[in-house]
């Protein structure tokens, strides 16, 4: 007799879950389990992993196996952490701090077990909204599924955002082709730094410090408080030979940094920074230059150079290396009746907050902004 589980993964589910996250077409590096470690040791988030298991109950007849008894796989996951602050808000997020995670499900009963679960918590846990940042569409948010939802879930009130997007680049299978396939003022932008005597330094934990140095200056001067070190430091720890920090520096300074991800075929970018004073002399060209050339070299097929909004600067940097939008989809579900409006969800309610953050002297920001940053989800 076949059914249906809903359980929440622990420490000792680790390898079932990243087993089921490795074998899924659809998955994503932020549906790794490790991401549950930096979330809770670094910002002590609760989190609540929800796995659906397609499970058979064993009669007296099979044998072998004790009556009564169940086994089974997972056919669907969700992520969740949730933040709560008096001031920053009461959600769940799948997941904070990322472009995406979300539901990874089998099939559509799955999925609506999972979307289920997320609910009932959420109102369990009293929060305001919950945040489902998907790589696909989720059936059970569609338009159609609405009476679905109101029936099994009650009323709820659901958006999507549209305005995100993954900035994905196929790669060669070599640096060379790599170099060669881009346009010739490309090639000399990437030239310049070189001959500025920028150098790239490829590592881990040994070049934490330098990267951290670039990041917390360039994050004030965009007016956004930084994650702290230990957070990045719980990165490069959970996901050990398949994280990297790559370093531009001119006469030992670091000048630009990223840290990248790597899972299955494709090296993710979460966090790139350069200093803003040096624009000039290239040394962020140079390094996404090294980040798709390490990409090539480790037999990656693909890099993704992270979330964008079509129009703004960021997503005009990022297609000129060739990289294509591939849809995001964020569905923010409302739990306490109030109507939510995706275009609100932006920057543009932070846009006074973020002017004052850049007059601040970067000392104060270093000891406030991450304080700050694990209460902002984005």
């Amino acid at each position: 007799m076949a059914t249906h589980q809903i359980r929440y993964a622990g420490d000792s589910d680790r390898k079932l879950w990243d087993g089921y996250v490795q074998n899924h077409p659809a998955a994503s590096l932020y549906h790794l389990f490790g991401w549950r470690d930096v979330i809770q040791k670094s910002y002590g988030h609760q989190t609540y992993y929800v796995m659906a298991i397609r499970s058979h109950v064993h009669g007296a007849a099979e044998q072998g196996v004790k009556p009564g008894s169940w086994s089974g796989n997972v056919v669907g996951i969700l992520p969740l952490a949730h933040l709560k602050h008096r001031i920053f808000g009461n959600c769940l997020v799948s997941l904070p701090f990322l472009d995406s995670g979300g539901i990874l499900a089998d099939d559509r009963e799955a999925e609506e077990s999972i979307f289920s679960e997320a609910i009932r918590l959420g109102r369990e846990l009293g929060v305001s909204t919950i945040e489902l940042r998907q790589e696909q569409s989720l059936a059970t948010c569609n338009g159609s599924a609405a009476s679905w939802i109101e029936d099994t879930c009650g009323p709820l009130n659901v958006a999507a955002r549209s305005d995100k997007v993954r900035m994905l680049l196929k790669l060669p299978e070599s640096s060379d082709a790599l170099l060669k396939s881009f346009p010739s003022k490309l090639r000399n932008q990437v030239r310049k730094p070189l001959k500025e005597g920028f150098v790239t330094s490829l590592g881990s934990l040994e070049l934490l410090e330098n990267f951290y140095k670039v990041f917390v200056v360039n994050m004030r001067d965009l007016g956004s408080p930084a994650h702290s070190r230990e957070f990045m430091r719980s990165v490069l720890t959970a996901f050990g030979e398949h994280a990297r920090i790559v370093l531009v520096s001119r006469s030992k300074e670091p000048m630009a940094a990223a840290l990248v991800v790597g899972v299955g075929n494709v090296l993710r970018n979460p966090w790139a920074a350069s200093i803003r004073k040096y624009a000039s002399l290239g040394p962020n060209m140079l390094l996404y230059l090294r980040m798709l050339e390490y990409a090539c070299e480790s037999g990656y097929r693909a890099f993704d150079f992270g979330r964008a909004t079509k129009g703004e600067g960021t997503y005009r940097f990022k297609e000129q290396w060739g990289a294509v939008p591939v849809p995001l989809y964020w569905y923010l579900i409302s739990l306490n009746g109030k109507p939510i409006d995706p275009k609100k969800s932006g920057a543009e309610r932070f846009r006074w907050a973020a002017y004052c953050w850049r007059q601040l002297p970067l000392e104060v920001t270093k000891i406030l902004g991450p304080r700050i940053r694990k209460h902002i989800s984005l």
